[in-house]
């Protein structure tokens, strides 16, 4: 099964990058979100993307406008019903996935592919609550969508080969490198990244050395392009903090449980990058690590 109708119920960070790389690959996207005024800020970040991309010579103005043009925005469910396939990037919520989809299921052909973009939930949970849990697949894309080049794609025992096979053509359609990954909490990269990230905050709580010198240590003596304590505050302290819960509840294990200190810091509304405080203030001059 090609897909050519593709469906996003979401149009926050990862729902707009996802509905712009689809528009871009030629795919007819209809976006849907809950009220006008998030489906404004949805279509101006799709619009800003697509303009960033020109200013840098990644794409030209008429593909910008092609891609556009091919994208609807809308705040009826409804209107996803005639989708080859719908994403839901929405709220990290079982409960709100599940009525989603339970509306959707209702009114979409029985061969149209639900996927979750999901990061930490198992979309078994999911796909049981719908009547086509052959036809139910993760689609976990990264963020920034139109930038990182991964896509996990997640089959539960149950879902099928041609749902999967599909699934699959699609990430590769839309740029995509996809790779297989088991429906448990965490898929892979969050099952390895989510115990680094925690356990950098541990030898921070436990006075190893300060927020600078742990990042200073890991991008300098191994390489990587950022630390984890500012990582973490471009993923969001809160995120971080309610996938550890959701992983940690998965699984019991010391390594996903939430330290003291992220606790705290998310108590506090230093929620990282967006809130303009997290492991560092983030001032116009530079980031200012926190004292710890």
């Amino acid at each position: 099964m090609e897909i050519e109708k593709v469906g996003v119920a979401g149009c926050g960070l990862m729902g707009s990058g996802i509905v712009e790389v689809s528009a871009k690959a030629g795919c007819d996207v209809v976006v849907r979100e809950i009220d006008e005024d998030a489906l404004a800020a949805g279509r101006a970040r799709v619009s800003k993307s697509l303009d960033r991309a020109v200013a840098k010579g990644k794409l030209d103005a008429a593909a910008r406008d092609e891609a556009l043009a091919r994208i609807t925005f809308t705040t009826s469910l409804d209107a996803l019903a005639d989708r080859d396939m719908v994403i839901e990037a929405i709220v990290e919520s079982l409960d709100a996935k599940n009525e989603l989809f339970g509306h959707l299921d209702g009114v979409c052909p029985d061969e149209t592919i639900f996927a979750s973009n999901t990061s930490s939930l198992t979309v078994t949970d999911m796909a049981a609550a719908t009547s086509r849990p052959d036809r139910f697949v993760g689609l976990h894309f990264f963020n920034p969508v139109p930038v990182m080049k991964l896509v996990e794609v997640v089959r539960t025992i149950v879902t099928s080969r041609e749902t999967f096979e599909a699934a699959s053509a699609f990430a590769r359609r839309v740029g995509k490198v996809p790779i297989t990954a088991r429906d448990n909490s965490g898929f892979v990269v969050n099952l390895l990244l989510v115990p680094y990230l925690l356990d950098a905050i541990r030898q921070l709580e436990r006075g190893v050395a300060s927020v600078e010198d742990i990042d200073r240590a890991m991008t300098l003596g191994c390489g990587y392009p950022m630390g984890p304590l500012t990582l973490g505050d471009f993923v969001g302290l809160d995120t971080l903090l309610h996938v550890a819960d959701i992983m940690y509840g998965e699984y019991r294990e010391e390594r996903y449980a939430a330290p003291p200190l992220l606790k705290r810091l998310v108590a506090m509304g230093r929620y990282g990058r967006k809130t303009g405080a997290g492991f560092y203030d983030w001032t116009p001059t530079g980031p200012v690590p926190l004292e710890v």
